[in-house]
């Protein structure tokens, strides 16, 4: 248990860093601004906790959101590396490529859920390309993590 729990740490670190690889380079491809909506995710948590220096106004309180967003999609991209790496012993007859599509899916899903919950973002708006902006991304990032995590528990 301990080393898939080791292997899914790592295999879901790997696919974060595939999914912020594919994000920038979308970025930059397109010319689009980052998004706004895990700072306005943590913005709306900040101000239901109580947490003043998340919640306020001004260029601090924001770049304060800027960085807890992006630490929020770590803990999601890290924990579902954890999550996969606890059942996917259980489950050595799925091949890795569909392991990884239902690893993605579950990274989109705790990213985009609370995000439209709580208002920071509406995706009836994102029209095609943003739903590609955001199924590419989760598919690289569900891919690099199920296949890492395969190599790594060989």
């Amino acid at each position: 248990m301990t080393s898939s729990f080791v292997a899914g740490t790592a295999a879901g670190a790997v696919g974060t860093a595939a999914l912020n690889i594919a994000t920038y380079a979308d970025m930059v491809l397109r010319g689009r601004p980052p998004s706004e909506t895990p700072s306005k995710l943590v913005k709306s948590l900040a101000t239901c906790l109580g947490i003043e220096a998340l919640a306020a106004e001004g260029d601090e309180a924001e770049n304060r959101r800027s960085g807890a967003g992006a630490l929020l999609g770590f803990v999601n991209g890290i924990g579902v590396g954890v999550a996969y790496g606890l059942l996917r012993p259980a489950l050595r007859g799925v091949p890795a490529f569909a392991g990884g599509l239902l690893a993605g899916a579950a990274a989109m899903a705790l990213s985009d859920v609370p995000a439209t919950k709580t208002g920071a973002t509406d995706p009836s708006t994102w029209g095609t390309e943003g739903w590609i902006a955001d199924i590419v991304p989760h598919l690289l990032y569900g891919l690099a993590l199920a296949y890492t995590f395969d190599a790594l528990d060989a």
